[in-house]
């Protein structure tokens, strides 16, 4: 067997084609990840995870261009908290950071879909699952 070679080597793996073939990436963080957004002040925990931006065109446009992430990377649905409010983000993966505060959030929603894992963390119940 040729040098740098091993008889177990597996091929790399290699990311998904979407359908109008552009690669589809693996998406960072998982459902039940409580992640904070790395410019504006809020946290929230993810619910759902779409591999590209799967929004409308008009939401995209709201965002101003000098901010506006690419669409081709996976995006978040959080159940979002500020100092003020509960609501729902969609937020892209370039924008979010871990939060290892492990101070627990108080969104009313999380408790229909998640449950708290013996570590801090959260984990998504099983009947909230779809």
């Amino acid at each position: 067997m040729p040098s740098g070679q091993t008889s177990s080597a597996m091929p790399a793996p290699q990311p998904d084609a979407a359908p109008s073939g552009a690669v589809i990436r693996l998406a960072k963080f998982n459902i039940g990840d409580v992640v904070r957004h790395r410019i504006y002040p809020f946290r929230g925990i993810i619910f759902d995870v779409d591999p590209v931006f799967a929004n409308t065109e008009e939401w995209w446009q709201a965002i101003p261009e000098e901010v506006r992430p690419s669409k081709d990377q996976p995006f978040y649905h959080l159940l979002a908290e500020n100092q003020d409010t509960e609501y729902v983000a969609y937020v892209s993966e370039q924008n979010l950071v871990p939060d290892r505060s492990g101070e627990a959030l108080r969104h009313a929603r999380i408790a229909e879909m998640f449950e708290r894992d013996g570590e801090g963390g959260y984990r998504m119940r099983g009947d909230a699952a779809n």
